[in-house]
């Protein structure tokens, strides 16, 4: 059992993320496009393996729109942070199996598999037409990111690293896609009828170890350094750029 205190409220409970839900529902009132927390976690997962840190107040209006106040929702931008904070950690573990209790695994929905655990005479026609499958909708937010900050993911000059990043993104893309699979499991619950594929399961696994390629590789970079732009030499009769006062051809421009 985890223990937890005043300073350190543990991880997020379901509660914490039907709240997070709650919110993002009262802001679509006003925005449409504002999205559903899972695409918010795969644009938060994206922002912990950048390799510069993106400060709120450009993240903010990308993801949740321009008129977000965080002043007015900060129920909503303390549980943020620290799903921040659980992601961050959870990516800096050492771990190499996907069913160990460090390794981070998206906040994501089995739409087709809630749907199907409904009784029949409960389901309306057209109900399991056109759902996103199984943590799509992750990888959505997560490439979302990737797009907004376009300069910020350009491959390195360390050809190792480029290539590192290069699969770990595809690996990622690769969730955009449906799952054409054989359903064997349910990830809505553990009797449910099966919505999951296989397939579909292996895809997020690798989607899940890419994060963790990201997160290690650009940190092992360190942030990325612009080129030193090289300043124009003064013409001669221009002042000297040192502040003597005295032309540069006088001063040094001489010889």
């Amino acid at each position: 059992m985890t223990n937890t205190t005043a300073a350190d409220p543990g991880p997020l409970t379901p509660e914490d993320f039907d709240a997070l839900d709650d919110t993002l529902d009262l802001l679509r009132q006003d925005d449409e496009d504002v999205p559903g927390w899972e695409f918010c976690e795969g644009f938060l997962v994206a922002l912990v393996c950048m390799r510069r840190a993106v400060p709120p107040e450009e993240y903010w209006p990308v993801l949740l729109g321009p008129n977000f106040r965080p002043m007015e929702h900060m129920e909503f931008v303390w549980r943020w942070r620290r799903r921040w904070e659980e992601i961050a950690f959870a990516l800096d573990q050492p771990v190499d199996e996907i069913d160990d209790e460090r390794t981070y695994h998206p906040e994501a929905l089995d739409m087709r598999g809630a749907i199907l655990a409904l009784p029949p005479q409960e389901r309306a026609e057209g109900d399991l037409d056109n759902l996103p499958a199984y943590a799509q909708v992750w990888a959505i937010g997560f490439l979302s990111a990737v797009e907004s900050w376009p300069e910020d993911w350009q491959p390195p000059r360390d050809a190792e690293a480029a290539q590192v990043i290069e699969a770990a993104l595809e690996d990622i893309a690769a969730l955009v896609e449906g799952d054409a699979g054989e359903p064997a499991f349910s990830m809505y619950s553990d009797d449910g009828p099966p919505s999951v594929s296989d397939e579909r399961l292996a895809a997020v696994a690798a989607a899940i170890w890419a994060a963790y390629d990201l997160r290690q590789v650009w940190r092992s970079l360190g942030p990325r350094i612009e080129p030193l732009r090289k300043t124009p030499e003064p013409g001669r009769n221009d002042p000297c750029p040192c502040g003597s006062g005295r032309k540069y051809k006088k001063c040094h421009g001489a010889g």
